[in-house]
Order: C-alpha cells, then sequence, then structure tokens
C-alpha cells in the first residue's frame, strides 16, 4: 500500500499545549503516512515544552501577535493562505490535516477536496463544529486520539533488550485498531513504527527478526494474532481483553461503584489537558472500558439524568454552548 503524503495545520490554541497531546496528534497522522510538512499558529513562549517535538518532526511555528480584537482572525487566515499555497504549489503533499475545529476553515476544506485532497480534521470536542466535522473527509475528536487500550500481560514481562515491550504493543495494538482492513501485512506494520519511532530496532526487544517479535508478543500478551499466507506475514487483532482466567481485568459497574469509575475518567481527561467534554466521549469511552455499561444498570433512564446525578455529587459541571447543546466541564 502507498502511504498518504501530509501536511499539518495546527491551531495551538484548539490543540492546548501539552507534548503528549501534539505527540498524540502526530502520530494518529503518521499510522496513515508521512508528514512531509507541518506548521503551528499561535505559538508563545508558554508552548515551550513543545520545542524538542515541533524541531523533531521538522515543523516551522507562526508567533502569535497580540494584538486588536481580530487576533485569532488573523492566525486563521495565515493558515488558509499557507494551506492553499502547498496545495498549489507541492504536487507531492495528497492530504491535509487540520487541528482546528472551526466552521471558518469549512470554505478551505471544500477547497481542497476539489483539488482532489484528503483532509482530516482533529479538533476539541468542545469547540467542534458539526458543519466543519461534516466537511472533511475523516474527522476525529482530540479526546479520543490518544490510545487508551491497555496491554493485558498473561505473565511477567522479561526485559531481553532495551526496548518496553508493553508500550510497544500499545503503539502496535493503536495502528491495528485504526487500520482500515482487519489484517496487516507486518511488512506494512513496520512501515508504520519506523515512521513514528524512526529508532525502531527489534533487536531492542531481544528478537533478532521482525517475525519473531510479533511472535513472542503474541504469545506473552494475546492482543494481537500473527499467521503465515505463503511467504506473507499478516498480523491483527485478537479482540481479546481478558486474562487467562477469562476474567476482565475492570469489574462491571453498578450502583455501588459507577461514580467512581467515571470520577476517574474525568480525572484523565483534565490530565491530557481538557477542560470541557462532549458528553458523547465520556460514554463512548466508559463503554469501551465497561462494554456492558447502561444507564439503566445504574438506576437511570437517560445518560442526561446521570450526568446531573454527577453533579449533584460535585465530580462535574454541567453547562451549555452557544448552540444550547451540553458540555461536560472538569472539576
Amino acid at each position: 500500500m502507498s502511504a498518504s503524503r501530509f501536511a499539518v495545520f495546527v491551531d495551538l490554541e484548539n490543540a492546548g499545549g501539552k507534548a503528549e497531546t501534539l505527540k498524540n496528534i502526530l502520530e494518529k497522522v503518521k499510522i496513515r503516512g508521512d508528514i512531509l510538512m507541518g506548521k503551528v499558529y499561535g505559538y508563545t513562549e508558554q508552548f515551550g515544552g513543545l520545542k524538542e517535538l515541533l524541531l523533531s518532526n521538522t515543523f516551522t511555528v507562526v508567533p502569535s501577535l497580540r494584538y486588536g480584537v481580530a487576533q485569532k482572525n488573523n492566525a486563521d487566515i495565515l493558515l488558509v493562505l499557507d494551506a492553499m499555497e502547498v496545495a498549489y504549489t507541492n504536487p507531492l503533499i495528497d492530504s491535509f490535516c487540520i487541528v482546528s475545529g472551526d466552521s471558518d476553515y469549512t470554505p478551505l476544506v471544500g477547497k481542497l477536496k476539489s483539488m482532489g485532497k484528503f483532509v482530516l480534521g482533529i479538533s476539541r470536542s468542545e469547540v467542534a463544529s458539526t458543519i466543519f466535522i461534516n466537511a472533511c473527509n475523516e474527522f476525529q475528536f482530540l479526546e479520543t486520539v490518544k490510545a487508551r487500550r491497555a496491554p493485558q500481560k498473561t505473565k511477567k514481562s522479561v526485559d531481553n533488550g532495551s526496548g518496553d515491550e508493553t508500550e510497544l504493543l500499545k503503539l502496535i495494538e493503536s495502528i491495528l485498531d485504526d487500520h482500515t482492513e482487519e489484517e496487516v501485512f507486518a511488512s506494512e506494520l513496520k512501515g508504520v513504527l519506523l515512521r513514528l519511532r524512526s529508532d525502531f530496532n527489534e533487536r531492542n526487544y531481544g528478537a533478532t527478526t521482525f517475525f519473531k517479535l510479533l511472535t513472542k508478543l503474541s504469545q506473552q500478551y494475546g492482543t494481537i494474532k500473527v499467521r503465515s499466507d505463503n511467504y506473507n506475514v499478516m498480523v491483527s487483532l485478537t479482540g481479546e481483553e481478558s486474562t487467562d482466567s477469562g476474567k476482565s481485568d475492570k469489574e462491571e459497574l453498578t450502583k455501588d461503584n459507577w461514580v467512581a469509575a467515571f470520577r476517574e475518567q474525568l480525572a484523565h481527561y483534565r490530565d491530557d489537558g481538557f477542560e470541557r467534554i462532549n458528553p458523547s466521549i465520556l460514554k463512548a469511552d466508559i463503554q469501551s472500558m465497561y462494554p456492558g455499561f447502561q444507564e439503566k444498570t445504574v438506576g437511570f433512564k437517560r445518560f442526561s439524568d446521570l450526568l446531573k446525578a454527577l453533579e449533584k455529587e460535585k465530580v462535574l459541571t454541567l453547562e451549555m454552548d452557544q448552540q444550547r447543546n451540553m458540555l461536560i466541564k472538569m472539576l
């Protein structure tokens, strides 16, 4: 498969200033292809923690000049101008990633698509415009970009090299989970890994070949499956989220423990730098961790009723945006 070639444009006010968040964004793009160029807008010294990540990915920065009431619009216009210049002058780039949810970018998305470009949009759910979401070829909420799948250990990991096996497995699972096909060629998987980690080498994990490393991870953790198809090696997720005992590491939600589970998940968002999120994001993540979850099992008819109960428990605050859509504010 030929990889896409991306230009990435990041509105830092939308993405936030945490290096981990930007790293997750770049990894999401690199799973899909190569990043040939990138720019961030609204850069100030408060984003100094991003310097190493930006330099290592050869990004350029557009500083934020704080002047007048239209300062944000100035950055928006610069982003549009730069994206159009790249679209017209760089034929190598066939895909664009715009990290912002502002509806002002919708005409840009339309123009890029009319030129045959693929457009990936990424934004915080708090500020994502429905118009912009629907205009993109693909859209992802920033809160869901970070992979939360945790590798399940079936036995104690043995470190035969300098690499962290569980971290590598988490990355492989994220790649497989994000792939359009159920199975991926091992050679293609290794190519994506090298885009994400240019210093990747299977010998760092105590294996002489990539096939032996995949087999080792499959046997030790059980969350990926490796099979040979003639001369090709295919890799896929097993779909198993449990330990050898067959019981899930996560207990089911009940009327006794559901508040603590929601409080813990909201703390993850807060730690990742989010102040507000869309309720659908929270519900999707809870259902991902607790597949049997339903509002009725913890005593509520609707998810909104559950959220109001959490507000009374001072776990969160409910707000409304300008379109009268409910938002969750982390406390």
